[in-house]
């Protein structure tokens, strides 16, 4: 019975992990339509709303996600990041060698790098302290 209890509170967690992902994706995306309808330039407009995305995600993902709204881990969130990001552009080099459709590799990839990214996060960024 145990062991179905933790299985249920992880479920939950991942769950929460997607929905606030993609609360996320729409704040990073409204943030860089927003920014493209004003004018700025679409790269200064990309970059802007990478570094809003990313911090609004850090706070969404701590305090939802992993109750957790200490500050002082943004640079291990970020370095997760940075992590899945070259994961996954290796996946991609991989996948285009190989001759494999880059369209579903990155879908595949997008999947793949959620799973890394909650784990990362739950067990390096956001760890809970044992008492």
């Amino acid at each position: 019975m145990l062991g179905n209890n933790l299985l249920s509170k992880i479920d939950i967690l991942f769950i929460k992990f997607l929905a606030v992902g993609v609360l996320n994706t729409l704040f990073g995306y409204g943030i860089f339509a927003l920014l493209l309808f004003v004018g700025l330039h679409y790269a200064v407009a990309s970059i802007l709303a990478t570094i809003l995305g990313v911090l609004f995600n850090f706070k969404t993902t701590g305090t939802l996600v992993f109750n957790n709204s200490d500050n002082r881990l943004i640079l291990k969130f970020i370095s997760v990041y940075c992590l899945t990001t070259v994961l996954s552009i290796g996946g991609l080099k991989i996948a285009k060698m190989s001759g494999i459709n880059l369209y579903l590799a990155g879908l595949f990839l997008t999947c793949v790098m959620a799973l890394v990214t909650f784990i990362l996060q739950k067990n390096f960024v956001f760890k809970k302290e044992r008492k």
